[in-house]
């Protein structure tokens, strides 16, 4: 790949192309490298693929089906994932999937996308029925799981014609922000445990004890994404709105006047 990149291409594409020449086939499953089936594989690939669909530069859409096609078998099965382990953060690289498919037709993204769905179709629930962030953190949410899970979940839904799942998918969104959201200042707490046993919980409200901006922009960017596939006439439609609304303007109060960003501990910039 050539390194020098012209000051005239969009600041879009001048970071995708200095991260693909940082990186170059870092990204891919090998036995001997750290690539895995995650959502930072997975993040990188979606802003490629929407530079892909602005740009049409095949470039950007090569890029993505060479790194997933060294995670993706003949069969499906996808190289360092397993639905055991119940990580919903290993859903998120699952949206490029659809992509694929639509433009390749080739059986095997089909069959992986179908294998990421039978998680979430058996993923260990809280009693009230969220999903846990993680087997190995049992009967947790995180504001985090709503940006790695249901974007995929409301596409696969949409794609494969099962409306059923949507009540589902709401039910997430409603259950997290009732569990973490703070009365006094709007903002969400970074996760909730139904135990309320956690050493970080609070023993009332099994709640975390610190805003995290990092967890909030993963909760609105999951709502944002999970909207472009979610039924316009469903009926928790406005009250999801709502509650993207409301996020927005409490996080607006807590924005940094003189740089006009956020601290990472969003309360705490003092």
């Amino acid at each position: 790949m050539n390194n020098t990149i012209s000051i005239e291409l969009s600041w879009a594409e001048r970071m995708a192309k200095s991260e693909m020449y940082r990186r170059k086939d870092s990204l891919q499953y090998q036995k001997s490298s750290k690539g895995q089936w995650d959502y930072t594989t997975g993040l990188l690939l979606l802003g490629l693929e929407k530079l892909w669909e602005k740009t049409k530069n095949e470039e950007y859409y090569q890029y993505i089906k060479k790194t997933i096609d060294s995670y993706v078998n003949k069969d499906g099965t996808i190289n360092s994932y397993k639905v055991d382990e119940y990580n919903i953060d290993q859903i998120n690289c699952g949206r490029v999937l659809f992509n694929l498919y639509e433009t390749t037709k080739e059986e095997k993204y089909k069959k992986a996308i179908f294998i990421l769905m039978s998680q979430l179709e058996t993923h260990p629930r809280t009693k009230e029925n969220g999903f846990w962030h993680k087997k190995i953190y049992p009967y947790q949410m995180w504001l985090d799981g709503i940006y790695m899970g249901h974007p995929f979940y409301a596409q696969f839904s949409k794609t494969f014609d099962k409306p059923e799942n949507f009540d589902d998918i709401a039910h997430q969104i409603l259950l997290i922000t009732e569990k973490t959201k703070d009365k006094k200042t709007g903002l969400l707490y970074h996760a909730w445990d139904e135990t309320k046993k956690m050493y970080w919980a609070n023993p009332q409200t099994g709640q975390s004890p610190n805003f995290w901006s990092r967890a909030i922009g993963w909760y609105g960017m999951g709502i944002l994404d999970m909207l472009d596939f979610f039924p316009e006439d469903h009926p928790k439609i406005k009250e999801i709105l709502n509650i993207f609304k409301d996020m927005i303007d409490a996080v607006l109060k807590y924005m940094d006047k003189k740089t006009g960003l956020w601290y990472q501990v969003t309360d705490h910039g003092d």
